[in-house]
């Protein structure tokens, strides 16, 4: 499923430049995101290894909190690249951090390829844990 769309286009090749930046010596994957805010700017990051794995932040991670150090609250899309033959979605942790900040944004998975596929976060994500259930 490939897309022709320009913007998805953009945003796939932040990804994977991004990708080339991933300090992962021990599992050698390295993954690629670029998240982009409500006013259109993208926002990259690489996931970055630690010998004991727990320390260890994913791409979609780097870029979020990028994009919040930079003032940046209002997401819509994400992409994710890896080098794998099926696309690499958010785990856990990251499905969790984006729903705070970007609700039900589009996630756009892809490989070195291309762009293999499109989902909306709720789709990965479906019973997420929000402000909702902190209210009075």
């Amino acid at each position: 499923m490939s897309s022709s769309n320009p913007s998805d286009q953009r945003l796939w090749t932040a990804a994977l430049a991004a990708r080339q930046h991933a300090y992962a010596p021990f599992s050698h994957f390295q993954v690629g995101a670029a998240l982009e805010t409500d006013a259109g700017d993208i926002i990259s990051g690489c996931n970055v290894e630690n010998a004991t794995y727990g320390l260890t932040v994913c791409a979609e991670r780097v870029a979020l909190w990028k994009a919040i150090s930079e003032g940046k609250r209002q997401f819509r899309r994400i992409c994710v690249v890896a080098d794998t033959a099926e696309p690499t979605p958010p785990c856990g942790a990251c499905r969790q951090l984006l729903w705070e900040f970007g609700r039900d944004l589009e996630v756009i998975l892809g490989n070195l390829e291309g762009i293999k596929a499109h989902y909306r976060l709720s789709e990965l994500f479906p019973h997420p844990f929000d402000v909702r259930f902190l209210s009075e």
